[in-house]
């Protein structure tokens, strides 16, 4: 799979800056490329929200290998969100891909992009607990949360308490680096608790 020039640069300037972890970024994009062939079932037109996009992995990469898909990368702090904005002026991804500054706990809240994305993913954005509630309000039913997994990973999804957020799991961890979940049914409207309470009190 091949990607732009203007995609590396992009990502080089984030790990100089601290935003991508360590590494090459070759390795980052290679790790990427396992959420572009998690996300082939979704349609063109499909709208995908990248939880916590930091430097752009995956959230870029996968713009840029999708063009007919459409991105909202969220990022809690405006460091970061500046830098994708760079980013995306520079890949010229501007009328499909946009930069949004905020938590996740409160966009899962708003009638703007609850229950509207067809995908959700999610790179080393918390633990499967925090990623299942702040995930779960933004997905329409059938839709489709990417969470990349540790290597030798231990089954961390449990089926009861995913439930609770209108979750089941697809794959399993022998899969593959990512995880694959589907909205089954609607996330119920407690859901996401107040800014913080998901990482603080984890309901599993």
């Amino acid at each position: 799979m091949s990607h732009s020039p203007a995609l590396y640069d992009a990502l080089e300037r984030a790990r100089r800056l601290g935003v991508l972890g360590p590494g090459p970024v070759e390795d980052h994009v290679r790790h990427a490329t396992a959420f572009v062939e998690a996300l082939q079932a979704v349609p063109a037109g499909a709208l995908v929200v990248d939880l916590g996009s930091g430097g752009g992995v995956p959230g870029l990469v996968v713009a840029d290998a999708r063009p007919d898909l459409n991105l909202v990368l969220l990022d809690a702090m405006e460091r970061r969100c500046a830098l994708l904005v760079d980013a995306v002026a520079a890949l010229g991804l501007g009328a499909r891909v946009e930069v949004l500054h905020g938590r996740a706990e409160v966009v899962g809240r708003s009638q703007a992009l609850r229950g509207q994305a067809d995908a959700v993913t999610a790179r080393s954005f918390g633990p499967p607990a925090t990623v299942a509630e702040c995930a779960a309000p933004l997905l329409r039913v059938g839709g489709l949360l990417i969470v990349s997994e540790p290597p030798g990973a231990v089954d961390r999804w449990p089926r009861a308490a995913l439930s609770q957020f209108g979750l089941e799991v697809v794959n399993q961890p022998e899969q593959g680096p990512v995880r694959v979940l589907r909205q089954a049914a609607p996330c119920p409207d407690r859901f996401p608790r107040r800014d913080g309470v998901p990482a603080k009190r984890p309901v599993f």
